[in-house]
């Protein structure tokens, strides 16, 4: 954790020089930015309270309605504990720009000066890899395993869903696509840092390759091997294209390089 903070030299300013932040600075700097993210949350989260039955039954439920599936209760709070549940996950999901931007503020330190001008672009980005995880997981991951837990149903089994169950796995689903979707832009962060290079990616392909199975299993609360298979072969996607990215990512620091040791050659400059 340390070496991580250390390679970002904060400015006090545009024309100031880099002003080096002991390990408890930074460690103060995060947790302010921290605050600000767990205040977004909060706020988001008192926003979706006023639609939670929107929410809950023409959102969350559709999915399930659309499998020929029925919800039930199985504990007296069990409705209670399903709309705290809602109620505080979908706030984490909507806040998600506001907690990029702060994490993209702590990291744009390390970053080149031009490139700290497009922070509302990165943070639009990575906001947007994020909600096209939850919309690939809505719409294409939670159908599909639903009518596969579906077809299961015989004369002598009613097929019904415990309703906190259900939503408990709808959540994870949605965060865990989200979540694994950010994959290049994480990739971009580390390059810059010099953590990750596109030939240290392609010699652990298949290393990577093991792990995103593993991760496919851990993120899908369900244990069907489709689902999981889904939302792996995504990933594989992601990690090829996270290659491409890092490339783009250290290309302006090796362009650099030349100029900079004929700088330190040339006494005039």
């Amino acid at each position: 954790m340390a070496r991580i903070l250390a390679k970002l030299p904060f400015r006090k300013g545009k024309d100031s020089g880099p002003l080096e932040m002991s390990f408890l600075d930074h460690l103060e700097e995060l947790r302010w930015n921290i605050v600000k993210i767990v205040v977004g949350i909060i706020v988001a989260s008192i926003a979706c309270a006023v639609f939670a039955d929107y929410i809950v039954q023409d959102i969350l439920m559709q999915p399930l309605r659309a499998a020929g599936l029925k919800a039930q209760v199985l504990t007296p709070y069990g409705i209670v504990l399903l709309y705290m549940q809602t109620v505080i996950i979908c706030g984490f999901i909507i806040s998600m720009p506001n907690t990029l931007f702060w994490l993209w503020r702590f990291v744009a330190p390390g970053l080149l000066p031009r490139e700290r001008k497009y922070v509302a672009r990165i943070v639009a980005l990575t906001s947007l890899c994020f909600f096209v995880g939850v919309a690939f997981a809505y719409f294409i991951l939670l159908p599909t395993a639903l009518q596969f837990f579906a077809a299961f149903g015989t004369e002598n089994i009613d097929l019904n869903v415990s309703i906190d169950h259900y939503i408990g796995f709808v959540l994870t689903l949605l965060v865990g696509a989200g979540l694994v979707f950010e994959l290049p832009m994480i990739t971009y962060v580390l390059s810059k840092m010099g953590i990750l290079t596109p030939p240290f990616m392609r010699r652990y392909r298949r290393h990577a390759i093991v792990v995103i199975l593993i991760i496919a299993a851990i993120v899908t609360p369900s244990p069907d091997i489709i689902t999981q298979v889904m939302l792996a072969v995504p990933m594989l996607a992601l990690y090829e294209i996270s290659i491409m990215v890092s490339a783009m990512a250290i290309k302006p620091k090796i362009e650099s390089q030349p100029t900079a040791d004929l700088t330190k050659r040339d006494p005039d400059s």
